[in-house]
Formats: C-alpha cells, sequence, structure tokens
C-alpha cells in the first residue's frame, strides 16, 4: 500500500511520524482534517518522474475536498528526539489534484536543502532523510497558531497559547508577534498579552497564499475568546491522554470550529537556525 487514509494505523517507518501520530489521534477522536498519507516509496518514485507515481498521487488528491494542504511526513519527523519544525516545505492552497504531484516533489525535495540537512547533523542523524507526504483538506483559517501544554520555558503545569488572524504560518515562520495566553489546566486564563499581528497568511486566488495587511485596531485585538481558549485546553488535554507527554500542538479555528493540524512531543532538539 503506498497511499493510505488518514484513519488507518500508518506504520511511520512507511509514512513517517507526522502522518502516523494524526492517524492515531484521528482514530481517537480528535478534531483532524480529513486527508492520505503517501509512503516514502511512493514520493521516491514521483521525485524520480515515475508518471505512474504521479498519476496514484493525483488520484489520491482528487479523493479529498479542495484545496489542499501538501506536508512533509518524513521517517523521523514529530519523534519524541526531533519535531523538525519548519524544516520542510508545506504547500498550501494546492487548488487542482493535477498540481498535486508536483508539490510532492517541492516538499521532498526541501527535505534535503542545505538548512534541513545541517538540521540533521546538529541532532545527529546521519542517514539520509526518508520522506513520506501527507495530504490534508485545507482548514481555512480565521485564526490559528500553537499550543504547548507546559510551559516551553520552566516547564510549568499550565499551557501556553500562541495566536494570529489567519493562516498559522503567520506564527510558525515569526511574522508577526502573536497574541500569547497563559491557561490553567482547567481552562481557566492566567494572562493575556495582546501582540502586533499587522499581516495574516492567507489564501491567494491563484493558489498559494499571501500576506494580507491588518488593520491596526484589529492587529491589537486579542484573537482568542476565553471560550476558545478553554477549548484549547481540553484539546491539549485530549491529546496528552492520546499521546502521553507533553504536547506541542498546531490548531486552526475556521467558522468557529476548532481543528488539530499537528501534534508533536515538545523536545529538546537544537532550534532551527
Amino acid at each position: 500500500m503506498t497511499v493510505a487514509p488518514l484513519d488507518q494505523r500508518l506504520d511511520p517507518a512507511r509514512f513517517g511520524g507526522k502522518a502516523a501520530q494524526l492517524a492515531q489521534a484521528l482514530r481517537a477522536g480528535l478534531p483532524v482534517p480529513a486527508g492520505v498519507a503517501l509512503s516514502v516509496a511512493l514520493v521516491d518514485a514521483v521525485a524520480r518522474g515515475d508518471p505512474s507515481a504521479a498519476g496514484e498521487i493525483e488520484r489520491a488528491a482528487s479523493s479529498l475536498r479542495p484545496p489542499l494542504a501538501v506536508r512533509s511526513s518524513a521517517v523521523g519527523e514529530d519523534s519524541d528526539d526531533a519535531s523538525f519544525a519548519g524544516q520542510h516545505l508545506t504547500c498550501l492552497n494546492v487548488r487542482l489534484a493535477a498540481d498535486a504531484a508536483a508539490a510532492v516533489r517541492e516538499v521532498r525535495h526541501s527535505a534535503h536543502d542545505e538548512a534541513a540537512l545541517a538540521y540533521r547533523a546538529r541532532i545527529g542523524i546521519d542517514e539520509p532523510p526518508r520522506v513520506a507526504v501527507l495530504l490534508q483538506e485545507l482548514v481555512d483559517a480565521d485564526c490559528a497558531g500553537v499550543l504547548f501544554t507546559r510551559n516551553p520555558l520552566d516547564g510549568a503545569e499550565e499551557l501556553v497559547v500562541e495566536a494570529a488572524w489567519g493562516l498559522g504560518e503567520a506564527v510558525v515562520a515569526g511574522l508577526v508577534t502573536p497574541d500569547r495566553f497563559r491557561v490553567r489546566r482547567d481552562g481557566t486564563v492566567l494572562e493575556r498579552v495582546a501582540g502586533l499581528k499587522d499581516v495574516a497568511v492567507v489564501r491567494s486566488p491563484d493558489g498559494g497564499t499571501r500576506q494580507a495587511a491588518i488593520e491596526e485596531k484589529r492587529a491589537r485585538t486579542l484573537c482568542l475568546t476565553d471560550r476558545q481558549l478553554a477549548e484549547l485546553a481540553q484539546l491539549g488535554e485530549r491529546c496528552e491522554r492520546v499521546f502521553g507527554g507533553a504536547r506541542d500542538i498546531e490548531w486552526a479555528y475556521a467558522r468557529g470550529t476548532l481543528h488539530l493540524l499537528q501534534c508533536r512531543a515538545i523536545t529538546r532538539a537544537p532550534a532551527a537556525c
């Protein structure tokens, strides 16, 4: 099997750590967007220019509702020892199934570039990358961000949430100063600090994304309510119950509905440069 629905039990040696963890989360009833996983073997074949592999990816993409997010799921990615956060390309707003194979090639190529290989060397991984890929229905987020189920600075028993308008890439890529919240595990908000979210990453009509300017008043307005923060606290608790241990979560709200995009262990691996 080279293409697997995300609700099946996936072998991380074939489909990578990210796909395997999200598959486990989906089976546990967590709000993961629909998707399919592409094996290392299939991704390697499409990178070699195999037309049958490209056709298989197009058929897999056609089974999902567009637009799509195309994400890396390398072997060892999102493990307890190494997250690879920010190291590999994510292609967002892939509008046509026919474009999915090209996006897969770009994602695979990003795992072999100089920065990604340097990260592997810093964390002591000597073998070359083995890249699987995840195709998912894109969450067209109103706001998005990250959630740590332990304070990443001091390990305190509290949740830390960072959030911004639009797609989560504004937070992950450091394009804005996000809102920052400290939340008790029961959902009680301990601290709210408004950031400066003067740009949002949004879908582009022609595919991909663009940066949209945010007016100053909205840029300084908190983008999460206390109700949403309590819902995020519940999501964090559920993720810890499913996986065990502190989690680093990427999430998005779209039209009032919370989605789980990634769930990895909080690692002590060297940070990306």
